[in-house]
């Protein structure tokens, strides 16, 4: 799994930076007046930011699209799309998809988009901001099999916004998710987007699954990044990246040079 994970990724200890889509078709915050322009103009303005700071690869996801979806919606899935398909001229680095939180829409845009890599939810059953929470890990392995699609799926066992239902310890579900469910790669999280993975938690799992790429997935910033690379395989940077470490504003370029001047450093 390593190797197919360096040569995905291009480097050891890569940097997975998010370029966050606003609203897209069909949800609440929609920018119906701009359209897909708009779009397409926030996510390239983030995009060139990201690629002159230097991260190692790039993931779109559908972060805009509060309150989220456990099934994709044929027009949000649709415009990320062609979003995606606009910006990937510009694209310098591999990129990966995440539309939230359904495993199979993302699977399918990862074929459509030739993306090299997916994250979500595979696996469990949740109670969640979003209701109960039925992930679907065989629709969406199988999925990928069927359409001939070569993308690593990167699972994530401790869910953003949610709460498993079961009392399993991370280290089982990740273990259980390689072994049973075919992950390439496991996520492990904070509690929300942007609060820190428990490096403890990282720690455990990375010595259960030595030969398996452990990713920190949540709250990665420039004071800790060294401590969590000892320790994690690569790590999906987003909110601190971003313009006063907000979530919802655009990346600041100077964050990032000053976070990948320090990956450079440690590595």
């Amino acid at each position: 799994m390593m190797e197919a994970f360096h040569e995905a990724l291009g480097t050891s200890k890569p940097i997975i930076a998010m370029a966050h889509l606003p609203p897209l078709p069909g949800s609440p915050l929609y920018d119906a007046d701009g359209g897909i322009d708009a779009l397409v103009t926030a996510v390239m303005r983030d995009v060139e930011a990201l690629q002159a700071g230097g991260v190692d690869a790039i993931m779109f996801g559908n972060e805009g699209d509060r309150p989220y979806l456990t099934k994709a919606s044929p027009e949000s899935l649709a415009a990320m799309a062609v979003v995606v398909a606009r910006v990937q001229p510009a694209l310098r680095v591999p990129f990966g998809i995440n539309y939230l939180w359904d495993p199979v829409a993302s699977v399918a845009l990862a074929h459509a988009t030739g993306a090299r890599f997916v994250r979500e939810i595979f696996t469990g059953v949740y109670e969640s901001d979003m209701g109960l929470w039925v992930p679907d890990a065989a629709g969406a392995v199988r999925l990928r099999r069927n359409v001939g699609s070569e993308c690593l799926l990167f699972y994530n066992v401790n869910a953003e916004f949610a709460s498993l239902i079961g009392d399993r310890t991370v280290v089982a579900r990740a273990r259980s998710a390689v072994f049973a469910s075919l992950a390439d790669g496991i996520c492990v999280s904070g509690p929300m987007t942007g609060q820190s993975v428990d490096v403890s938690e990282l720690v455990e799992v990375k010595e259960a699954l030595p030969a398996t790429p452990v990713i920190a997935n949540t709250g990665v910033r420039l004071h800790n990044v060294r401590e969590i690379l000892g320790v994690a395989d690569a790590a999906i940077v987003g909110t601190s990246l971003k313009e006063d470490g907000d979530t919802w504003r655009p990346v600041d370029p100077d964050r990032v040079h000053a976070f990948m001047d320090e990956v450079r450093a440690l590595r």
